[in-house]
Order: C-alpha cells, then structure tokens, then sequence
C-alpha cells in the first residue's frame, strides 16, 4: 500500500474538533454574555463608568493569567485533560457570577472565567491544529472561530429575548443573573463530550506515548500513513528535545520572529475593535438607536453578520491561504469602520448609520475572525507550541484590556462625545487597522497547506535568518505527510 495516500477520516476528525473548540463556544459565550447584563448589572451595583468598565475588562486579568498557565498545563497533563480542567473552570465561573451579591464577589468568579478563557484560547488551537491533517487544517481549526462567534450570537440573542420579556426593573434585580446563568448549558455539553475526543497524537510523541499517538493517527487515515506520519513528528524533534523541550526554548535569532509574528496577529486582531463590539455593542450603538431593545437587536445581528463571514471563511481559509485573507480583512477593516465613523460623526439616520458595521463584521468573520486562531495554532514548531501561544494570547489579552477598559471613558467624555459623536473609538480602530495590513504584509508567509513541521523555516525567510541548529526542531529528511 502506498504510504502517501491521504484518506482521511475527516468525520472522526470534525467530531474530536468539533469538541475540543467548545472551548472557543464558552470563551464567547462567557465573554460577550456581559454586553445584556452591563446595564442592569451596572445599576444594581451602583458602579460608577470607570467600574462599569472594570466589570467587563476584568476577565482579561484572569485571561491573562490563562494564558501563563496553560502552556505548563498543557504539556504537564495533556491537551485532553486540561480541556476537561477548563470545563470545570467555566462551570464554577458561571455559577458564582449568577449568584453574586456584591461587587467583590461578581469580579472574583468573573476573573476566574477570564481564567478560563485564557486556557481554552491557548489550548483549544494547539489541539486542533496537532490534530488536523494539514491538508484540512485551516477548516479544522476554523471551528474555534465558528464556535466562538456561534456562542456569541447565541448569548446576544438570549440578552434580547430575557430583557425584552422583563420590566426594566425586574431586569435590575435579577433578569442580569438569568442572563449570565444560560452559559450552563454550553458548560455541561462540553464537560459531557470531552471524554470522547482521544489526546493529540503530537503531544503523545512528545511524551513518548507512541503507541497511542499511533491509534489515533490510524483513526485519522490507514494505519501505513499512521505510522510514516509518525515517524516524520519524531523526526521532527531530537529525543533531548522531547525528553526536555521546556529547556529548549529560550529567545534567540530563529524564535524571535516567531514571536514578533504571533504577537503581531494576537494584538491586531483585537485593535481593529471587534471586541469594543461584542462587550459593548449595545452601549456603543445606543449612539444611533432609538431605544436599548433596538440595540441588543442590532447587536446580534452585528454578531449573526460575524457568524455567517466565520462560515464563508471556512471554505476559503485552504483554498485562498491565510496571508490573502488577512490581508484583506485589515483593509476591508479599516474602510467600513471609517465610513462608521463618519455616519456617526455626521448622525446619519437609520440603517445608513450601521451598515458600515454589518459589512465590517461579516468581513472580520471570513478573515482575522477565524484565520488569526488557525496561524497561531501552526506558526510554532512543536516542543515550543504551548509556550509561544500562551506568550501571543496574553499579548491579546493585554490588547483586550486596555481597549475594553479604556472604552466606556472614550464613550462618556464629554469633550469627545460632543466634537466625534459618539465615532471616535471607531476613527482609531480604523487606523489601526491600516497598520495591521503593512504588518501583515511585511511579515507574514502564507502558511496553507504546509505540515506544521515546515512552516517555521517559512517564517526564517521572511526574516532573512537561518534556524540555529539544536535550539528548534530539525527538518524531516523526507517529506513530511501530515
């Protein structure tokens, strides 16, 4: 039998991914649920706007901190069995917000789904792509983004109908707990399905376990391809390094660009405002709208825009290539959000004061939505994988937290409000992202369809710089088949 022949088994491949990016559905179920509780919760806390902003910024702390933990987490337990842990953090997050009755008490369970959020962003990506045929890698990994966005969509529209069928006072007092006590469901499905999915058969390598890596990559294809796959991701790292790859990084000519790239994307996909949108979304455009219901509904339907552009993208993240599709995503960026800034400067009526927004979000979800998780999922070689996706994902969270908690006071100042309208976030945003399209241009190789063992080497061209030689992995002899 031939050993190049790819027949996968990409309904056992959909499934286990589908599972393991749950953890992107909790992290934008739990990160957007505070856009329909802000208010009434901001109101039974009687929280000032600079608390206000604390109250959703927060999480990012806890993020942050995920972020820290999870490479040692991942490496130490499994990528299986710290998906499971990050479940359970959820969970314990979930309930202690909705039952919270002070402020002390609603930041400390917040901070610890921020927690949460931090793991599953670092380790849901790394198991995708270790698990995906590279091939199928880009839609694989893409779930993560569906997932993200489709639990975003469903928790904005949740908001909706929980304050449409209460009293604004009822709201006050409790309609926000309700709100924030849905994300259970999600929560329980992940906790239940997780014991399915089998571990990335990458980190068994790493861990020596290769008979096990061996049955799962057999599951993925033919069990001659299973094992020359095998022998290719042993190849790819010397026995010192997998015995001790946690020694082996450190920063150096051949990581430092590694990490200029994977920070570079995590920062850009934030900057360009998307997250001011989801946490935000309804204060931002009660701006333009003529009552808080007709914001949350706009609101969601930013998010189903966003939903559909994730969709799109996924069937054209492998044909199209990640380098392409950022591309444009920073340019398309960069125009609607300054046509929204000029609606709202000039308060233009109706729909022609959003539809810069819905435009921006359907092209967001067809490009950095989605192609942002799947790069920092194959940009890194192996034994460093974990570490310098915790490094880019707290740069991300860093990102996040500034933004989110330096919006609400950009949003009240007077000053700003008088002269921009209620559009100058949106006039920085759009520049921003003009720089994110020189970045991305400068920087970036295009990395569809390359094994995971080869697209480092990619990334050194860019930078005019040769591996060192026994600091990362060593290119396969043959070429490699995963």
């Amino acid at each position: 039998m031939d050993t190049r022949q790819k027949r996968y088994n990409m309904k056992y491949v959909m499934l286990c991914c589908t599972v393991a990016a749950f953890g992107g559905l909790l992290m934008g179920y739990d990160s957007s649920i505070i856009s329909g509780a802000i208010e009434p919760l901001s109101e039974y806390f009687q929280l000032s706007p600079a608390e206000t902003g604390w109250a959703v910024s927060n999480i990012l702390l806890g993020s942050l901190v995920g972020c820290f933990i999870a490479p040692k987490l991942s490496d130490k337990f499994g990528r299986k069995k710290s998906l499971a842990i990050t479940a359970l953090l959820f969970t314990a997050s979930v309930v202690g917000t909705a039952i919270a009755h002070n402020f002390v008490t609603f930041v400390a369970f917040r901070i610890l789904g921020g927690l949460a959020i931090g793991l599953a962003s670092v380790i849901s990506p790394i198991y995708l792509a270790e698990l995906s045929p590279s091939k199928f890698r880009g839609r694989t990994t893409a779930l993560y983004a569906v997932c993200c966005v489709g639990g975003q969509s469903v928790v904005l529209l949740t908001n909706y109908f929980i304050n449409k069928s209460m009293l604004p006072e009822m709201m006050i007092d409790i309609g926000w707990r309700y709100i924030l006590a849905t994300a259970l469901v999600p929560c329980a499905l992940f906790v239940f399905f997780i014991a399915f999915i089998p571990e990335s058969p990458r980190w068994n390598v790493l861990k020596g376990k290769d008979k096990e890596a061996l049955d799962t990559l057999s599951k993925i294809s033919n069990r001659d391809h299973a094992e020359s796959v095998l022998q290719e991701i042993k190849s790819s790292f010397s026995t010192e390094a997998a015995s001790q790859h946690k020694a082996r990084f450190r920063l150096n000519k051949t990581t430092v660009p590694l990490l200029i790239i994977g920070i570079g994307l995590a920062v850009g996909n934030q900057i360009s405002g998307i997250n001011v949108i989801q946490y935000f979304g309804p204060t931002l455009l009660k701006n333009v709208a003529s009552s808080t219901d007709s914001a949350l509904l706009q609101t969601f339907w930013l998010s189903v825009c966003q939903f559909v552009g994730v969709l799109i993208g996924m069937s054209l993240i492998d044909k199209m290539g990640r380098r392409k599709l950022l591309l444009i995503g920073a340019i398309t960026s960069a125009i609607f959000l300054a046509y929204t800034f000029v609606a709202f400067y000039y308060r233009l009526p109706g729909l022609l004061a959003v539809v810069g927004l819905f435009a921006y979000m359907v092209f967001f979800g067809i490009t950095w939505g989605q192609v942002v998780w799947t790069v920092l999922g194959e940009l890194f070689p192996t034994e460093i994988r974990a570490i310098c996706v915790g490094i880019s994902i707290c740069a991300m969270s860093m990102a996040n937290f500034i933004i989110s908690t330096t919006f609400p006071i950009m949003n009240s100042n007077p000053y700003l409000v008088e002269v921009f309208h209620g559009g100058f976030p949106l006039l920085l945003f759009a520049i921003f992202s003009v720089g994110m399209y020189f970045f991305t241009f400068r920087y970036l190789p295009e990395t569809a369809g390359v094994p995971l063992e080869k697209i480092h080497a990619r990334v050194l061209e860019k930078f005019n710089v040769e591996a060192e030689e026994g600091v990362l992995v060593n290119e396969p002899a043959n070429q490699s088949r995963s």
